[in-house]
């Protein structure tokens, strides 16, 4: 009987805890800013960088290119990737590539169609961000347990490497057909 408040209060707090839960920001999952100081920025159709599907919802893309804040007069040139689409949710990333390399990825929707996903999605996007600026391609490992973000990370952002036509220097392309991701991960 002396564990009952305990028990009784754990569970509250628990519960309150759960309850309360919000994903971060999509902002957070972003980058600090481009390398050489400058900024470009191009939004997907619909003109808002919201993580939900709703605002974008055509998979046209934009690409802009203005000069660098840089010394040395490199351009830099943003590039949307296509928006993917799979069973946790859409993911659409967008590259800024400046002077012949990839500059910095900024995520405009990501895959967050249930609070799990998000979670996973959140702890995906830095490293695989990571990855691709320090390979310089979008052909990188996946995440241990974010495949699906994996796959539609590389996807969105390979196609937007193509459309800035941007090659790696090692000549890698990442998978952007995301048809057979079930079958290819279960084996079918």
């Amino acid at each position: 009987m002396r564990r009952a408040p305990i028990v009784l209060t754990a569970t509250v707090l628990g519960t309150a805890g759960v309850l309360l839960f919000k994903p971060l920001p999509v902002s957070s999952l972003t980058g600090t800013g481009s390398a050489t100081g400058g900024s470009t920025s191009t939004s997907p159709a619909g003109g808002s960088s919201s993580s939900s599907a709703s605002t974008s919802t055509s998979p046209s893309s934009s690409a802009s290119a203005s000069p660098s804040g840089s010394a040395s007069g490199s351009r830099s040139t943003t590039v949307t990737g296509a928006l993917e689409t799979d069973r946790y949710g859409d993911t659409r990333v967008e590259v800024t590539i400046t002077g012949g390399r990839i500059a910095d990825v900024t995520v405009l929707a990501y895959n967050d169609g249930d609070p799990r996903s998000a979670e996973i999605s959140q702890q995906a996007i830095p490293i695989l961000r990571q990855e691709v600026l320090s390979k310089q391609t979008a052909a990188v490992d996946a995440v241990s347990g974010a495949t699906y973000t994996s796959n539609a990370y590389e996807a969105s952002l390979q196609s937007a490497l193509d459309k800035a036509g941007y090659a790696a220097p090692d000549g890698s392309k990442a998978n952007t057909d995301l048809s057979n991701a079930d079958a290819d991960l279960f084996g079918r």
